[in-house]
């Protein structure tokens, strides 16, 4: 682990805070190295039912990779083959959102895109800057943004690298909310509590089922989702919910 990246859990709700304030939170190799370890506990850890990925200070969420750490891989191979921090975010089996504080750029626009839920601050603000460098992100961007808000907006963002902001960004479906930054984390965690509170196999098979959906042909997506359904039904926690509604009483759920 290191002082960069910070992970707690609390309340079944573990918190991933991308720590570098003075550098934009911009993920260096030992970041995303922790953010994979990080991913891993929380994927094997039935303390945490949901997670929450946010950075520190108040003018970014993440600048993306750091720039500076790319000529340490010896050959552009391993650069392509390098563990990727949005690839781990994306393997995450519990539901994360995204609390965007300020800047989302390259690799941090990634990294937002791999959670379910998105929300901003704002003042946040977010681009697919790597054009300008003269290349193109490599961590999901184009797939992310042209499933989340359309080809033409995708394009718009991703062939100008131009920044749009959080009102732009509502409008186009690339974050679900808007609030105050003072009130962000709150709100995220507020989220977080409430899908905690629901039935984790549930939640974890939603995720899945939601996921799937975005590459499996109409019937075959309706055939899954009623596959996991039955998984689902056969659980305890299925056992507990309808026996609570019988009872008129909040469900006690344990992921069983």
């Amino acid at each position: 682990m290191t002082d960069d990246l910070l992970f707690t859990v609390a309340d079944h709700v573990a918190t991933i805070t991308l720590n570098r304030p003075a550098k934009l939170n911009a993920l260096t190799p030992d970041m995303a190295a922790a953010l994979i370890a990080a991913v891993t506990q929380c994927n094997t850890s039935d303390a945490v039912r949901c997670v929450v990925i946010t950075g520190a200070g108040e003018k970014a969420f993440s600048a993306g990779s750091d720039i500076t750490t790319l000529d340490q891989y010896a050959t552009p191979w391993d650069f392509r083959n390098r563990d990727d921090y949005c690839d781990a975010l994306r393997a995450c089996r519990k539901p994360v959102i995204a609390a965007v504080n300020g800047y989302a750029l390259g690799g941090g626009l990634e990294t937002a895109m791999a959670a379910d839920i998105r929300i901003a601050s704002t003042n946040a603000r977010f681009a697919a800057p790597e054009i300008k460098l003269g290349w193109i992100g490599g961590g999901g961007m184009a797939a992310g943004l042209t499933y989340s808000m359309g080809a033409s907006n995708a394009a718009m963002m991703l062939l100008t690298g131009d920044m749009i902001d959080a009102d732009k960004a509502l409008a186009w479906g690339l974050v679900s909310e808007v609030v105050a930054a003072d009130a962000l984390l709150t709100r995220a965690q507020e989220i977080a509590a409430t899908i905690a509170s629901r039935a984790p196999i549930a939640a974890e098979t939603a995720k899945l089922n939601l996921r799937a959906s975005h590459t499996m042909p109409w019937e075959k997506a309706i055939e899954y989702e009623r596959d996991l359904q039955a998984i689902c039904f056969a659980t305890e926690d299925a056992k507990e919910g309808r026996a609570a509604f019988a009872e008129k009483r909040p469900p006690v759920f344990r992921r069983r």
